[in-house]
């Protein structure tokens, strides 16, 4: 009688373990699939054209679509490119020039949003002190700029249309803002940056001799996402391009909101980011669609993307030019609604 009780008691208290372990089974499968969603996380650099991405964080317009977005400032181009191929950013902010420079080298992405195009954010900056009226006078003077960034583009760009190539002018290779400071304290004879570093150094006393108000639809900056994002999880980019899309519109409707949010951002004041604006054409949806354009009629960002392909080609920083059709993608802009 005691061991078919013993007995009894044991398969009860297995069948007990049995039907706990796959209730247990079900919660943990349930908590991978819901309670640990990863956020997607989005590299920028410091500057009010990526503005949307943070009236979109700060106003709800990712949460309210489902999506949990993580900004994280990333200023040089080589760690962004390092940071998307390994999964450490699921995209990034960036200029199209940058972006195709990754995508000539191999980075699996697609170009799926534009924010902007620069109308004078973007500049070169000299020394009134060194006799530099002209860009031609830049021959053999020392010029601080990012190499293989937005600033090196257009700067080849202003020497070739005047005359001049890069080995024409001493090179100083480090970053947009660490060359504005390098110029402030006197260290370089130009340097190519961008706002609100252009108006301090004129404020200054010093000269802005060009910006890309002299060269119109050179710099444009666009949301690059890892190739894989977008095929495995296309409703998650979707609702990201929709909620920038709804940011801008805030954006154009709410010039002070937008300029606190902005501020808040970048550590600055509210007046500065609205004399930043000034020098951005922001695209809202409609210019998105405009800048894509079609197979049958393809827009700018085709043009752009070509003669910043060969841009990097001639600088031996690419050894071919990317076919573009294989990372500019206007799904996502064309589902909008």
């Amino acid at each position: 009688m005691n061991k078919k009780l013993v007995s009894m008691l044991l398969l009860a208290a297995m069948l007990a373990m049995v039907v706990a372990g796959c209730g247990g089974n079900k919660s943990a499968e349930k908590a991978s699939q819901g309670g640990e969603k990863k956020p997607i996380v989005i590299a920028y650099t410091p500057w009010t054209g990526y503005g949307a991405l943070f009236v979109a964080k700060e106003k709800g317009m990712f949460k309210n679509r489902g999506v949990e977005v993580e900004l994280q400032s990333i200023e040089g181009v080589g760690d962004r490119k390092q940071a998307l191929v390994a999964g450490k950013i699921q995209a990034m902010a960036a200029s199209l020039d940058v972006s195709v420079s990754a995508a000539g080298e191999g980075v699996p992405m697609k170009f799926v949003w534009a924010f902007d195009s620069s109308n004078g954010a973007d500049g070169l900056i000299v020394r009134k002190s060194k006799g530099i009226e002209k860009v031609a006078d830049l021959k053999g003077k020392e010029i601080a700029f990012h190499r293989g960034s937005a600033s090196h583009f257009l700067l080849s760009t202003l020497l070739e249309k005047n005359g001049l190539t890069d080995n024409d002018v001493k090179a100083v290779d480090m970053k947009a803002s660490e060359a504005a400071s390098a110029f402030m304290a006197g260290k370089v004879d130009a340097a190519i940056t961008w706002e609100p570093h252009l108006g301090k150094a004129k404020a200054a006393g010093e000269t802005v001799l060009a910006t890309t108000k002299d060269t119109p639809g050179l710099i444009a900056d666009i949301l690059a996402v890892r190739e894989d994002l977008a095929n495995k999880n296309p409703e998650t980019v979707q609702a990201i391009v929709a909620a920038l899309a709804e940011a801008t519109d805030y954006m154009n409707k709410n010039p002070e909101d937008t300029n606190k949010i902005l501020a808040d951002a970048f550590k600055m004041k509210p007046e500065e980011v609205a004399a930043d604006i000034q020098t951005v054409k922001f695209y809202d949806l409609k210019e998105n669609l405009e800048f894509y354009g079609t197979k049958e009629k393809p827009g700018a960002i085709y043009d752009v993307g070509k003669r910043a392909g060969e841009f990097y080609v001639k600088l031996k920083l690419l050894s071919q030019a990317p076919d573009l059709n294989k990372y500019i993608d206007s799904t996502f802009i064309t589902k909008v609604k």
